[in-house]
């Protein structure tokens, strides 16, 4: 309105300027009404457009209340899905557990049907070497009972059924375990990876009650351990000691003094297990004796098994095991059968991947991989105890104890 009243003064103005070529008074008129006119709808399509305007940030605003309302909606079904997703990896770990359980209650009638063939001509196998090795001791004044109450073991892994965790305790890396002593109910608590000082409880259940070191004797050793490979047995600690390559010692824990020690031929240059890289030797107590795990790199970082006399130390027999040291974690004996546990750096559930059996008649191959039920981090330790067929493990600084089953096997003596 303001540029129209203006206009029409300028034009009046104009007018009222004298000109030799000034029109007559109509034609100004004219004029004038044209544009004010053309002014007038110059305004209502400003007018229009100030509408539409308002219209459409008003529709603006409704949309973009809608996209916010979308987004929240999928917000919720996103958490939704990631909750029905964890349900989904849980059922789903459930099912692979029962699998596995029900491949290794029911397998296949044609793999029994191999399995009994092959066990039949072991069984012929063994019976004539057997019968020469009787001979040929006869013959030389020599006899072979304890060879054979040795072999007599023949208990082998079934499966490890569930987990109980015990408590928390110590370091994030250690070791403990019940001694296997026949009779013995005492439990050993190591913390750490270089550590002098043993925690000895009367029981387990006084391990739970007790806890800590105010409760438990505390033994002082007189020497470092090193890594967390250690075992107890008849009373007697066998421990790697601290700043050696291979050197076990076997304290008495009764005095605490070092009744003998040995060094393992060819351990320490490498970690035992690539997943605990501060552990170089791994002992074992089973029903056959005392047993060191090492691994040599001269034989592509594998494991090497050795059997150890547990009152001298000396060195048994050594076997060079198909069973790497790469992603390996920890590992356990039953009868003289080694079972090698492989994780991931990245997490994930622990499995039997590799099986050593110094009798040659269990092998990796003769069932599915077992997997360990789901743990916090990373075994830094495993001891099996064979009378109560539990598997004494520290995960992460917890106490952690797995139910584990056997089954009965004939076995083949080696010499």
């Amino acid at each position: 309105m303001v540029c129209r009243v203006l206009l029409v003064l300028l034009l009046s103005l104009g007018v009222s300027v004298p000109s030799g070529r000034s029109q007559s008074s109509s034609q100004d008129a004219f004029i004038i009404q044209y544009l004010e006119r053309r002014l007038v709808q110059v305004e209502e399509r400003l007018g229009q457009c100030e509408q539409r305007t308002v219209s459409l940030s008003q529709r603006t605003y409704e949309l973009s209340s809608e996209v916010r309302g979308c987004v929240s909606r999928l917000s919720a079904l996103r958490s939704e899905v990631s909750s029905q997703a964890d349900g989904v990896s849980a059922r789903v770990e459930r099912l692979e557990r029962e699998l596995e359980y029900l491949e290794n209650r029911f397998p296949v009638q044609s793999q029994v049907e191999v399995e009994a063939a092959l066990l039949e001509e072991q069984i012929r196998a063994a019976e004539l070497e057997l019968q020469g090795a009787w001979d040929r001791d006869r013959g030389r004044g020599r006899g072979r009972g304890r060879d054979r109450a040795e072999h007599d073991c023949g208990a082998v892994l079934d499966q490890i059924r569930s987990v109980k965790i015990v408590k928390k305790a110590g370091d994030a890396q250690g070791c403990w375990f019940k001694d296997p002593t026949a009779g013995s109910s005492k439990v050993y608590l190591l913390s750490g990876v270089q550590n002098d000082t043993v925690l000895e409880f009367d029981s387990l259940q006084s391990f739970v009650e007790q806890g800590g070191s105010p409760g438990a004797r505390q033994l002082q050793l007189p020497a470092h351990w090193q890594g967390s490979g250690h075992t107890v047995h008849n009373g007697f600690l066998y421990f790697h000691k601290a700043d050696t390559h291979n050197q076990i010692l076997k304290v008495d824990l009764l005095n605490r003094t070092v009744v003998d020690s040995t060094l393992v031929p060819g351990a320490g240059r490498l970690p035992v297990y690539s997943l605990n890289p501060d552990t170089y030797l791994d002992l074992s107590v089973d029903q056959l004796g005392l047993w060191v795990v090492h691994a040599d790199p001269d034989y592509g970082g594998n494991l090497v098994l050795t059997k150890l006399d547990t009152g001298t130390l000396a060195v048994d027999f050594s076997w060079d095991t198909q069973c790497r040291s790469q992603d390996a974690e920890g590992a356990f004996l039953i009868c003289g059968t080694l079972y090698v546990v492989y994780s991931s750096r990245y997490g994930g559930r622990a499995s039997i991947q590799c099986v050593y059996d110094v009798h040659d008649s269990v092998h990796s191959v003769d069932g599915p991989v077992r997997f360990f039920p789901k743990r916090f981090s990373s075994h830094s330790s495993l001891r099996f105890h064979p009378e109560d067929q539990d598997l004494y493990a520290w995960d992460d600084g917890y106490q952690t104890i797995y139910r584990v089953e056997t089954v009965q096997t004939q076995r083949v003596p080696v010499d």
